[in-house]
């Protein structure tokens, strides 16, 4: 087993499945099997989870919203989401905690290090939502401080790509995968697998990333027993 604490950053986006909005039963459901499944190989789990399916603050923006509410949007948008991942895993029996970056209770316990290190050693899978608590950071950015702040051996980035390519798999068909590549080489050729902020904050603390799909059953599992898959971003 390669990791024995993860910071696992999910997709806000992936959670509507192919509904276009909202949270997709099915795909809440591959998801927390998926990670019920590694929780029981005993790695111990924080997760952040984007809003993207609700609320972007950047596009709420970009459509008249202030930018300063439409960030608090977002952050809310994310404390729905880590509620519906909670209950999802509970029904498997997992034991969860959702911490927020903003007071809240009784939703969700006010985050501090400290309470999230606890439960992570109690085995208990963590939800840290509402993003770092300010505007003008994205989930990528307060994954990557979560993760730093956890210690967390990795970061895994699922999204619905299955890792980093070139250029942009979706557009160009010429596009080809990486296998691994260093933080530096991603900001030299401006490939965007996370906001700047987020890439040099893991970059300055040694922090993997691992970008592989999680909308593929299985693959969490995979990326955690060594099986060549998704792209490694290493210090």
């Amino acid at each position: 087993m390669q990791f024995k604490r993860i910071l696992l950053k999910l997709s806000g986006e992936s959670l509507m499945g192919d509904q276009g909005y909202g949270i997709d039963s099915q795909r809440l459901n591959d998801y927390a099997e998926q990670i019920a499944e590694i929780a029981g190989m005993g790695i111990q789990i924080g997760i952040v989870i984007g809003g993207g399916n609700i609320f972007r603050g950047l596009s709420g923006a970009a459509k008249g919203f202030d930018r300063y509410k439409g960030d608090q949007m977002g952050m809310m948008a994310t404390v729905i989401n880590s509620l519906a991942l909670a209950s999802a895993l509970e029904h498997l029996s997992v034991k969860t905690r959702v911490l927020t970056a903003i007071r809240m209770e009784p939703v969700g316990e006010f985050y501090s290090k400290p309470k999230a290190m606890e439960a992570l050693s109690n085995n208990e899978v963590i939800i840290m939502s509402a993003g770092t608590g300010n505007p003008y950071f994205t989930t990528d950015t307060g994954s990557s401080l979560r993760g730093i702040e956890i210690e967390a051996d990795v970061m895994l980035k699922g999204t619905r790509v299955d890792g980093v390519y070139t250029a942009d798999p979706e557009k160009d068909p010429t596009a080809t995968k990486y296998d691994s590549i260093s933080f530096d080489e991603v900001y030299n050729k401006g490939l965007k697998i996370m906001d700047l902020t987020a890439t040099a904050m893991c970059m300055e603390n040694k922090l993997p990333v691992l970008v592989f799909n999680m909308d593929v059953k299985g693959n969490l599992k995979k990326v955690l027993t060594g099986q060549k898959i998704g792209t490694l971003v290493h210090p």
